[in-house]
């Protein structure tokens, strides 16, 4: 383990720090990928209260991790609310973090936010990315800024501790692994649906095909082909996806397209903590570049991920140490990806993904199972 603060000119004195408070508003995975922040600075200052401040539908990412004491919410529905209730609900929650007195902010995007939480809070320090056409109010607002990473590849993960090396931790390869706790009501709900489905932890291959922006997606027809793979070598097949109706209309084509009914369907029926539950017991996960991708990473199983017009090198399945138990999958000969785009022109559809033959993804799911379950 690095020791902290000799590295940087300006380091943060860990061992008087009495509270912190880190921010992420951003979506479930991104939240997600922010828990290792929590995990370092703990070790670091095993004294301090640390919280979180999230998007409440996010919160389940970091709820029972246990180096945070508290996580804070904002819901996304204040915005309909009328003036008086949403400055109300507005005002708890900062009365709230005032009351907490911390003396360190560390805020991991480029939100408006966390300037004016980093003042109104009167935190001793606070840290922020660099964003290129702020001005004095944003520069004013922190002590401490991280550098814009440069374009290529360094992992969301890595970006995301850099506020933390920013301020003098430097955190060893075996400390940066996701937290991610399902917790004992929502494992006891997986147990009894495995049960009534007649499967075994270990014994199933979990598939979810589906993410809220269609352009990450494969074909149905094709991730059908793939089931009836699974099916063929003896492995049983749950699909799960998001209780969104284009979700829910994409699961039905695929189960059109297969011959024989999956072991269980679970689409729309579980929470984000019984996704990590049936996750953890899957044997492998096969998906897309989603939320539910990283959770399966971050629960310690082996993932097959399909990739297009998003980055492996920023997104793609965390471990730690990295190896090859996770393993991307994306079409080859399109020197136009990643792009970012949603879908070739803004059509929705991604080129680099439709056209990504069923034989490559089964290549790489059938090297990871290694045979029919023994």
């Amino acid at each position: 383990m690095l020791s902290s603060g000799s590295m940087v000119e300006d380091p943060v004195p860990l061992a008087a720090l009495g509270s912190a408070l880190v921010i992420k508003l951003r979506h479930v995975g991104d939240v997600l990928l922010s828990s290792p922040v929590f995990s370092v600075l703990k070790r670091r200052a095993p004294q301090a209260q640390l919280d979180a401040l999230v998007y409440a539908d996010t919160a389940p990412m970091l709820t029972g991790h246990p180096s945070i004491s508290r996580v804070h919410g904002i819901d996304r529905a204040w915005k309909t609310l009328g003036t008086p209730a949403r400055a109300r609900a507005e005002w708890r929650l900062f009365a709230a973090l005032r009351a907490r007195r911390y003396e360190l902010v560390i805020h991991l995007t480029e939100h408006w936010r966390g300037a004016w939480l980093a003042r109104a809070l009167g935190a001793r320090w606070a840290v922020a990315p660099v964003v290129a056409g702020r001005g004095r109010f944003w520069r004013e607002s922190f002590t401490h800024f991280v550098s814009e990473p440069r374009a290529g590849g360094r992992h969301m993960v890595e970006r995301n501790l850099d506020a933390l090396r920013r301020i003098g931790i430097y955190p060893g390869v075996e400390e940066r692994g996701l937290t991610l706790i399902a917790g004992a009501a929502a494992e006891d709900r997986i147990t009894q649906i495995l049960a009534q489905c007649g499967l075994a932890s270990g014994r199933f291959v979990q598939v979810h095909p589906s993410s809220r922006w269609r352009f990450k997606c494969w074909p149905a027809d094709k991730m059908a082909q793939l089931v009836e793979r699974l099916h063929a070598e003896g492995w049983p097949v749950v699909l799960t996806a998001a209780p969104e109706p284009a979700e829910a209309q994409m699961i039905g084509d695929i189960l059109k397209h297969v011959s024989r009914p999956v072991a269980a369907n679970l689409a729309g029926q579980l929470s984000l903590k019984e996704l990590a539950a049936l996750s953890a017991r899957a044997r492998l996960f096969v998906g897309v570049d989603s939320a539910p991708m990283h959770i399966a990473a971050a629960v310690g199983t082996p993932a097959v991920a399909l990739f297009g017009p998003s980055g492996e090198a920023l997104w793609a399945p965390w471990g730690t140490p990295r190896t090859a138990s996770h393993q991307v999958v994306a079409s080859e000969g399109y020197s136009c990806r990643p792009c970012g785009l949603d879908g070739c022109g803004g059509g929705k559809v991604s080129d680099c993904l439709v056209t990504l033959e069923v034989e490559s993804l089964w290549r790489a799911v059938r090297e990871r199972l290694g045979g029919p379950p023994g």
